[in-house]
């Protein structure tokens, strides 16, 4: 093995994530293990986060503010934007101290540094396919007890596209967060305020329909939008839907990951001596 400087930005030798896998998989094991291995309630509170949030936007925006739903039971509506919310909000949250929170790792032996990022991203998908399973199954309690009939059509085989795509969204984001934490360890703190106020600027308490003119204009500037009225209109069969929409997302995600990806590579030969 011959050990070579990066000469340039573009020197991102990707071949090694595939022979470092079984690193990445035991990075995905260690997470899901140390998340939960001294809970009381383990995994389900994959379960119990989206329940008790969902019940509280009944509440909030359908009892009391009495916010539209497209004719979609609220229930169903709020839970699946939660669940790609969720995702994104795990993939970004976790991505983004990826330097400073495994230092110590980083300065002791090698390995490419990319599959750190990667192995939250892939870590994530557990809590997303348990909140998925719930989403179906309250799906067919509704068309059970209720006679809410199912609205599946064609687009659900959109929803791999749409899983990569908020996989690629948060981890581009969640990389070039965590290139610049490296120096500006305030940053880090911002993640998770910043966070929480772009869900109010994402469709998940609300249909995109409840927007016109210039409101709907900037709504439709965030990429996630048009992922999740995507996923909802495959499911419930409401949501403003136009492939127009999610050629942008995928444009932009595309570009965020493509950025964060070089800057990353750029830090990541030097940022031991800076932490």
């Amino acid at each position: 093995m011959i050990i070579k400087p990066k000469a340039s930005w573009f020197d991102l030798n990707l071949h090694d994530l595939w022979r470092y896998r079984d690193l990445l998989f035991m990075f995905v094991r260690r997470d899901f293990v140390s998340a939960y291995k001294q809970t009381i309630l383990g995994p389900l509170w994959y379960l119990i986060q989206p329940l008790l949030t969902t019940i509280m936007f009944i509440v909030v925006f359908d009892k009391v503010a009495e916010i539209p739903t497209d004719g979609a039971p609220p229930a169903l509506f709020y839970l699946s934007g939660l669940v790609i919310w969720n995702y994104f909000a795990a993939c970004l949250n976790k991505t983004s101290v990826t330097f400073t929170a495994n230092a110590s790792i980083f300065g002791k032996v090698y390995f490419p540094r990319l599959i750190m990022p990667l192995s939250n991203v892939v870590s994530a998908l557990i809590g997303f396919g348990i909140q998925l399973a719930l989403l179906f199954v309250l799906l067919v309690y509704f068309q059970v007890f209720l006679e809410v009939p199912f609205y599946f059509n064609g687009y659900l085989a959109l929803m791999p596209l749409l899983l990569l795509l908020v996989a690629a969204l948060g981890l581009g984001f969640g990389i070039i967060i965590s290139s610049l934490t490296t120096k500006y360890r305030d940053l880090a703190l911002l993640v998770g305020f910043g966070t929480q106020l772009l869900m109010f600027a994402t469709p998940v308490i609300y249909p995109l329909s409840f927007f016109e003119g210039k409101y709907k204009t900037f709504m439709l500037a965030n990429p996630l939008t048009p992922i999740i009225e995507l996923f909802r209109y495959s499911i419930l069969g409401v949501g403003d839907f136009n492939m127009t929409y999610l050629t942008y997302s995928i444009c932009f995600t595309l570009m965020a990951l493509a950025i964060g990806v070089l800057i990353f590579n750029k830090i990541e030969k030097s940022f031991m001596d800076v932490i």
